[in-house]
């Protein structure tokens, strides 16, 4: 079907919506998307991209526009972000992403889920113990947005690997939960001139920074890439359940604001959160 035909079946499948203020919006359902999608052909995602490029908003995304306007929408489905790590930081940061309707996720993650898991992985339960959490998290996007493409890699993200795991991406998140590896995405980011939005958790407490190619980076935070221990203080503090979720709701916001060019990134700073006192820092990075 050709994209004028597409355009008109959009807008006679069109409503309005009156907002408490009185102003009107005109938005497309979701079943009206899947008509389109299965009866015309195409893509969902590409019809929800004419639809907003006409001014007319399907209504999953009515309470995202009003921040990102309509243009920042279409940016974000036309994007590709790579998520490493589908545990506690990752499952959230993928549960988000597509309800915020990033195009496209890549999910990088060898490992499966086990009943440790169970406190904080936003993606595990009772039922999918054993089962790869790539995978998982790839069921739970279709589930949440059939828009929004999402591919797995059961792989571990090594230096060997990562820029071919990485090379498609926009933005890549950090989900991981080690020191070496984050190192090894960084590099590759750095010569795929890829954004890379790190955090880490540990207690009540995490932190987060956004790395561009050119920017002082994890050096700065965690010193000299040669002698990295595995872990760190998070094996003797743990992570309870609330500790992901809030670091990986602030990297999603960095990479929605990456995408859209709306905001200021945290480039060359290391914000950090303590639940526990209730207070957040903010600190300069600089290279040595």
């Amino acid at each position: 079907m050709g994209s004028k035909d597409i355009i008109q079946y959009i807008a006679e499948s069109a409503e309005i919506y009156v907002a408490p203020d009185g102003k009107k919006y005109p938005v497309i359902s979701l079943k009206a998307v899947t008509s389109i999608t299965q009866t015309k052909g195409g893509l969902a995602r590409e019809v929800e991209i004419t639809a907003l490029k006409q001014g007319i908003t399907p209504w999953r995304y009515l309470r995202n526009t009003g921040t990102i306007g309509l243009d920042g929408q279409i940016k974000l489905l036309q994007s590709t972000v790579a998520v490493v790590g589908a545990g506690g930081l990752g499952g959230t940061i993928i549960e988000l992403l597509a309800r915020q309707g990033i195009g496209h996720i890549i999910i990088i993650d060898n490992d499966r889920f086990a009943e440790q898991n169970l406190n904080r992985q936003l993606m595990s339960t009772e039922k999918n113990l054993g089962d790869y959490k790539a995978t998982v998290a790839a069921k739970r996007v279709k589930d949440i947005n059939s828009a929004v493409t999402a591919t797995t890699f059961l792989e571990k993200l090594t230096k060997e690997n990562a820029h071919r795991l990485l090379k498609d991406a926009k933005v890549v998140a950090d989900g991981l939960d080690n020191l070496p590896s984050r190192f090894a995405v960084e590099e590759a980011c750095r010569d795929l001139r890829i954004p890379f939005v790190h955090g880490t958790i540990a207690g009540f407490s995490g932190q987060l920074t956004t790395i561009f190619p050119e920017d002082a980076g994890l050096s700065c935070i965690y010193g000299s890439s040669d002698s990295l221990p595995e872990q760190g203080i998070e094996v003797k503090l743990g992570n309870p359940s609330a500790t992901p979720a809030m670091i990986a709701a602030w990297q999603v916001q960095e990479i929605v604001k990456i995408i859209t060019g709306i905001g200021k990134p945290l480039r060359n700073h290391l914000l950090m959160l303590d639940a526990m006192e209730g207070i957040a820092d903010n600190i300069e990075l600089s290279r040595y």
